[in-house]
Formats: structure tokens, C-alpha cells, sequence
């Protein structure tokens, strides 16, 4: 079975800490909403929250993770739910399906191929099916918890889009979300070297923060992002 990069246990902490930070989830989760069609698939699902947002959108979701406590989690999660699929995936896999789309949020930095990655999403999708992607932004933003937590890489607009097209998808959306979040990233992770952790601060910022820069991406598109959003497609209708 391939490894996981990455402290596993850290990656579990970080994804239930952030689970009080709802309006930064919802965010996410509207994102991805309008390309889901009736049954995708979620590459990596954590602990079930976008997955679980998104029910009342789909027919069905097949959902997914490489780790195996995880996988638990999402079995007890959704035990109840025929419309919820759960199974184990890596990435790259030879696997294929017909999915309407595939969601990866915060995902792909983790794969250490990320081309043939991607490449391997298409096949899960039938002709002109989605890929939506959520990627942290600008290497320069790099810290000591994104390698801790088993980051390759971040990505720049240019660099998602070189690797989407050299996995043979093409592009149909791709920009910076979340600029605000940038900055507070170098200030609290970059140069103090903290890590993301539930309390007052996630709080205070999912409150605040997150409404005002949904509130300024409607208003343009912004020039650089704690993240790049991207949706690509399959070749085909």
C-alpha cells in the first residue's frame, strides 16, 4: 500500500480543529457546489464535512481517503446514508469510473506527481466532467507545518494551470481566493512558524475575515490568495 506524505495524525488534528470554522467550510463548499453534478467524487474527504454539505445538491457521492483511520471515520459518518459511497484512494490510481465530477479541496499538494495525479482524476470522469480544485498558493508562503503536514508544493495561478493542461484537462476557471488570508498565513505560519489550531483566533477569523473576502471576490478577481480555485474538464462533450 503507498505511504502517506506526511504526519497523518497532524493532518486528522488540523482537519477536526478547523471543523468550527464554518463559514471558511460553506465557503468551500459554495465553491465547488455549481460543478458537482448528480454523482462526484471527493479525492481525499477528511472527516466528511464538505461531503456531508453537499447531499442536498447530488443523487449520490462517492467519497474518499488514503488514510485508513479517516476511512473509518467516514464509514461510521455515513452508515446510515445509501446515497454516500466510501472507499479507500490514492493518488495516482489506475483506476477508472464514470463520475459527473471529481472534488479535490487541498488535496493535490500532497501527491507527489501531481500531473500524472490529475491525469489520473480524468479517469475517473466520464467525457467533460469536472475537476475542482482547491491548492494552497505561492511557494514563497512555504512554511515548517506545510512540509510537516506532507506538502510538495504550493502553486501560483501559472503552475496549477502548466499541471492541469500537461494532464491533458482543459482549463475553464482558475484564480486567487482569499487574499486576506494570505497575509495573516505569512505573519502566523511563515515567520512566527505557528500551525493552524482550533481557538479564539480561528474564531475570530472565520467570523470576520471569511465574510469580508467573500464579500470582496465579488467585486474581482483578486491578484494573488491563501489559495488558487480551479475547475478544469475531461476532453469530450
Amino acid at each position: 500500500m503507498p505511504e502517506i506524505a506526511g504526519d497523518t495524525h497532524l493532518q486528522s488534528r488540523v482537519l477536526e480543529d478547523l471543523s468550527d470554522a464554518v463559514n471558511y467550510q460553506r465557503w468551500l463548499a459554495d465553491l465547488a457546489r455549481p460543478y458537482l453534478g448528480e454523482n462526484p467524487i471527493e479525492l481525499g474527504s477528511g472527516i466528511g464535512d464538505y461531503a456531508a454539505a453537499w447531499l442536498s445538491t447530488v443523487s449520490r457521492i462517492t467519497v474518499t481517503e488514503a488514510d485508513q483511520s479517516r476511512l473509518k471515520g467516514l464509514v461510521e459518518r455515513f452508515a446510515d446514508d445509501s446515497r454516500v459511497d466510501v472507499r479507500t484512494l490514492f493518488l495516482p490510481t489506475e483506476e477508472r469510473a464514470e463520475h459527473s465530477a471529481a472534488v479535490a479541496l487541498n488535496v493535490l499538494e500532497h501527491v507527489e506527481d501531481d500531473v500524472a495525479g490529475l491525469r489520473s482524476i480524468g479517469g475517473l470522469l466520464r467525457p467533460g466532467g469536472a475537476v475542482v480544485l482547491i491548492v494552497p498558493a505561492f511557494p514563497s508562503a512555504m512554511s515548517r507545518f506545510d512540509r510537516t503536514i506532507g506538502h510538495y508544493r504550493r502553486y501560483t495561478v501559472a503552475s496549477l494551470g502548466a499541471a492541469l493542461t500537461g494532464a491533458g484537462l482543459r482549463v475553464e476557471q482558475l484564480r486567487y481566493i482569499n487574499p486576506v488570508g494570505l497575509l495573516g498565513w505569512y505573519v502566523a505560519c511563515r515567520t512566527l512558524g505557528l500551525a493552524p489550531h482550533n481557538g479564539p483566533l480561528v474564531r475570530l477569523y472565520d467570523r470576520t475575515v471569511v465574510p469580508l473576502a467573500r464579500r470582496l471576490e465579488r467585486h474581482g478577481r483578486a491578484p494573488f490568495g491563501q489559495s488558487v480555485f480551479a475547475v478544469a474538464r475531461t476532453p469530450g462533450e
